[in-house]
């Protein structure tokens, strides 16, 4: 279970640290990809795996949606290559896309991670904070 708020530096060459705690979770494999809200997702490689095997068996010909969550998941994701210090490279395309530049924020989101550039987090944040939203979006889920 991927919890907590982490947040690291984005170094020039677009190399991001993941936590020692969320990386012992991906020592099977992680994959990162493109995400609901403009953010980025780490997947462990069982839970990718997962996913992919849910859209392998939409029905992509008859289905424009099937497509376009297809394209989007497996278009927009990379392999995730570790180095020694626990790091691995965000190709550009993926760094543009969540409008990240020297920090990322890394949140737990239970089967997975997401990579939140600063200030998207801090606003999306905020909006978490309002009670009557929260209230709302809560009602109706069984929780």
């Amino acid at each position: 279970m991927f919890t907590g708020e982490y947040r690291h530096s984005v170094d020039a060459k677009g190399r991001l640290a993941v936590p020692a705690k969320l990386r012992a979770q991906l020592e099977s494999g992680a994959f990162v990809s493109r995400w609901m809200d403009a953010c980025l997702a780490i997947w462990p490689r069982a839970e990718w795996e997962r996913l992919a095997g849910k859209v392998a068996a939409l029905p992509t010909v008859e289905n424009a949606g099937a497509r376009l969550a297809a394209r989007f998941l497996f278009g927009n994701a990379v392999e995730v290559v570790w180095d020694a210090q626990g790091r691995f490279v965000l190709p550009s395309y993926l760094r543009e896309a969540a409008g990240l530049e020297s920090e990322a924020v890394i949140v737990g989101s239970l089967d997975h991670a997401e990579i939140w550039a600063p200030r998207a987090w801090d606003a999306y944040r905020k909006a978490l904070d309002e009670p009557d939203g929260l209230a709302k979006a809560f009602s109706g889920l069984g929780i």
